[in-house]
């Protein structure tokens, strides 16, 4: 076979339609082979004799797309100092655009022999492992254009590939659970009549299924245990995991972006599926252990703020060139619009504790293709000072976790909650302000995949995850949730009413909310995984959306929400509210103000009550600071915002002086929500009678 020198740059495995140049990182070996793989299990072993700079490469002509192949490091295996290289473990490229197969568990995918974590085990893992796939880069795009979406006209829905997908009704059978499903029509027009306008991927990177939960007869269901970060999952491709993957992946993709709806990513840059020191070895730590990852003072062990059992080493140029190279891959090769990091203050944790202005951060701000893509960061991990709510660089939206706790418990009635709902529904100011961001930087949602569905969140008190085979244990405990009288399943007609009344004022308090929201799969029509708020494992029907026959009122309600606020600007505002008069806005009135039930303006003694739990907000379509695009004003209608979450009706009052008529266009007290054709008309002055735990919205035209 020839082999010729090849080029450094770029790593992982470049086809060029003659050939295919092979170039990986790794510091800590003395030799390098390649390895081709064959169908009947043989190999064709390549040593790398080429280096630049710790990278090995090499020119192969004849290697074709769809080859596998995989790396062999022979170097010190000596833990104590950081080093796990064993040849006889068959590695992953850390840059493979494609991976196939699945790892089959037992002693030989490990370094070292069970019960004898010190022992290097030569145990040949190639029959045992994932290998890469050389993949063809060449893709018909046609005119795909990215949506571009800004963020004030953004809603976000948030699925699992798989869990969309699997049990809908009319995909063909052999469509469900993949990539190409996503670009079904079934699907899509399901999105577009909803309003959304961007979906959120739980994980594509290709991941792995641990080794516990195999042995229990479960799956990683949700992905979050990458060993791949350039790589689609392959268990996602309906017809093939040679380089399928990829051109299934780019077909979806380039459908979504033809119906306008965005493709943003849940990615996992925090860790790897490799573990702790008891984990396999797959591929980062057979290649360079102390370049990839964060070992503790000792350095058989590993530093973890993610809860996995390993960190990434956010200090290492090599980590840090490999995170880049792949988003920027994901940009302009697969032509995803946007990420959400997960658990990204590990991501900031350049030595212990959590830098904004580590050098990811950096480096992402500096970008040309990164910086231009929308940035959603998981602002925690579980490490010392994780919680870094509000506390990203400007660049950055955070899912606002603070948004999801207190409008939880305003409707479940907790005490002197009050004044920071008022901050929430108002954009979070006190999070985004300081740093010069707008109330666009807050990602609001009330659910997501991790903790109870809407449905479950006002039917369950606890957490019930005996289906994870951890006694229970696992997921959060504390889940500011309210069963609505009765844990769980129940055929008391007054429990169901106010339960789908509480479910309508999430999803109205969500979408009348300043920022940008996020809604979860199934919530639209009342999902349920019966109490499970930790379905990470449970890759069945538990966990996937059960898609209605019939069109459910919730359904009908959250779409009829989400197109009240695409129609109004006064609910997707681009700056912070002033609470004052706006100069040159033509209007008198302040651009919000707050009232009592009785309809007066609320006081500070008001807001620090302990047991209020009711008010009004004047939204003043009339006084909206900024401009449109092109300079020009926007005036909007008005709005009354009414929340009642006490446990009682309450009498409200119209306020004087801020509009004589208006029309009642949203009552939770509803069963379809919103009134049937034109809504109640009421004056300035009247009383409105609001049912408990409900929310009136009042319109005014301009």
């Amino acid at each position: 076979m020839q082999v010729w020198p090849g080029e450094a740059y770029p790593l992982g495995a470049t086809y060029d339609g003659a050939g295919t140049n092979f170039a990986v990182f790794t510091e800590a070996a003395d030799r390098v082979e390649l390895c081709l793989l064959h169908d009947d299990g043989s190999e064709t072993a390549i040593e790398l004799r080429e280096s630049d700079a710790f990278v090995r490469h090499a020119y192969v002509p004849g290697v074709m797309p769809g080859q596998r192949y995989g790396y062999r490091v022979h170097g010190p295996y000596a833990p104590e100092r950081g080093l796990r290289c064993n040849s006889a473990k068959l590695l992953l490229d850390p840059y493979a655009r494609a991976i196939s197969g699945a790892v089959q568990w037992g002693e030989e995918v490990y370094g070292y022999h069970f019960g004898q974590p010190e022992r290097r085990n030569d145990l040949d893992s190639a029959p045992h492992t994932m290998t890469s796939v050389v993949v063809n880069p060449y893709f018909d795009w046609g005119d795909d254009r990215r949506p571009r979406t800004e963020y004030h006209h953004t809603v976000i829905y948030e699925a699992h590939v798989k869990g969309l997908s699997m049990r809908h009704p009319g995909l063909p059978e052999e469509l469900r659970g993949t990539y190409a499903a996503l670009a079904h029509p079934a699907l899509i027009e399901h999105l577009t009549g909803l309003g959304v306008t961007a979906l959120e991927l739980m994980p594509v990177h290709q991941f792995v299924n641990d080794h516990r939960l195999v042995d229990m007869g479960l799956n990683n269901y949700w992905g979050y245990n990458t060993v791949g970060f350039f790589a689609p999952h392959n268990a996602y491709a309906s017809w093939g995991d040679r380089g399928q993957q990829v051109l299934e992946f780019k077909s979806a993709v380039k459908a979504l972006h033809e119906a306008g709806i965005e493709v943003i990513l849940d990615v996992v840059y925090n860790h790897t599926a490799e573990g702790n020191h008891l984990g396999p070895t797959l591929s980062f730590k057979g290649l360079d252990n102390p370049s990839y990852y964060r070992l503790a003072d000792d350095p058989r062990y590993y530093m973890d703020t993610t809860g996995t059992g390993n960190s990434l080493l956010m200090r290492s140029p090599h980590v840090l060139q490999m995170i880049m190279d792949s988003l920027r891959y994901w940009v302009t090769e697969m032509h995803v619009d946007g990420f959400r990091f997960d658990l990204a203050a590990t991501l900031a944790r350049q030595f212990h504790e959590v830098d904004r202005l580590s050098s990811f951060f950096d480096l992402v701000q500096q970008d040309p293709v990164v910086s231009q893509v929308k940035l959603i960061a998981e602002p925690w991990d579980v490490g010392e000072g994780g919680y870094q709510v509000g506390n990203f660089p400007p660049l950055w939206t955070e899912w606002n976790g603070k948004y999801r706790d207190t409008v939880r418990d305003l409707w479940r009635g907790e005490p002197r909650t009050l004044a920071e709902f008022a901050s929430r529904l108002t954009g979070s100011s006190d999070l985004y302000q300081d740093d010069g961001r707008r109330p666009l930087a807050s990602i609001n949602f009330v659910t997501c995949h991790d903790g109870f569905t809407l449905h479950d969140l006002v039917a369950y008190n606890d957490k019930h995850n005996q289906a994870n085979g951890e006694d229970n244990r696992d997921g959060e405990s504390h889940n500011r949730s309210w069963n609505c009288g009765v844990e769980g399943d129940t055929d008391d007609p007054a429990v169901l009413e106010l339960r789908a009344r509480q479910m309508r004022n999430f999803v109205a308090t969500l979408l009348l909310s300043q920022g940008v929201p996020m809604i979860s799969h199934g919530d639209e029509f009342a999902r349920t995984q019966r109490g499970n708020n930790n379905a990470y494992c449970q890759d069945n029907e538990l966990a996937w959306v059960a898609w209605p026959e019939d069109e459910p009122d919730l359904l009908r309600f959250t779409r009829a929400m989400v197109w009240l606020r695409k129609d109004h600007p006064v609910f997707r505002r681009r700056r912070f509210f002033h609470g004052r008069p706006v100069q040159g806005t033509y209007d008198e009135l302040s651009d919000i103000a707050w009232f009592t039930p009785e309809g007066t303006e609320m006081t500070r003694r008001d807001w620090n009550s302990a047991r209020a739990s009711a008010l009004t907000v004047f939204l003043n379509g009339n006084a909206i600071s900024e401009p449109g695009a092109r300079g020009e004003r926007i005036a909007d209608d008005s709005f009354l915002l009414m929340f009642n979450a006490s446990p009682r009706p309450l009498d409200f009052v119209v306020p004087v002086d801020h509009g004589r008529q208006w029309e009642v266009v949203v009552d939770t007290a509803l069963t379809e929500g919103v009134p049937a054709g034109t809504g109640p008309k009421v004056q300035a002055g009247d009383r409105l009678t609001l049912l408990d735990r409900s929310l009136t919205v009042l319109q005014r035209p301009v």
